[in-house]
């Protein structure tokens, strides 16, 4: 299952610039750390400021469990954390205490195609 999540990033050219250039060379121990947790895909996409984050974790692992394991797991982990947190903000709309917030789901288009492939009499019964 994907996990989609959002977050801003402080208004500020130079923040901007300071997070893709960490995320051009992100720390071995953040990478290894990631795999060891669970995650077997994981993309961010940024946009002005707004950062979209695609996860993807193995079969069965809880999605706030792995980021937990992850984040503990040794102390340059915890480092870069914080220093991506300094250049970070909650996005409008986030939940109270939430940083990255997580996105719902409105369309799925292999959703879609499977429910209008299904004989009428089945999709009623949904």
């Amino acid at each position: 299952m994907h996990h989609v999540l959002m977050v801003d990033l402080k208004d500020d050219p130079h923040t901007i610039e300071t997070y893709r250039e960490h995320h051009r060379r992100v720390w071995p121990e953040v990478l290894q750390s990631l795999r060891r947790s669970g995650v077997e895909h994981m993309d961010i996409f940024l946009l002005g400021r707004r950062l979209v984050m695609i996860v993807e974790l193995r079969d069965g692992l809880d999605f706030a469990r792995a980021l937990a394991t992850h984040a503990a797991s040794n102390a340059r982990v915890a480092e870069w954390e914080r220093l991506m947190k300094a250049l970070q903000q909650p996005a409008p709309g986030a939940a109270d205490g939430e940083w990255w917030a997580r996105m719902e789901r409105v369309f799925s288009l292999e959703e879609q195609v499977r429910f209008t492939s299904e004989p009428v009499e089945q999709r009623t019964k949904n």
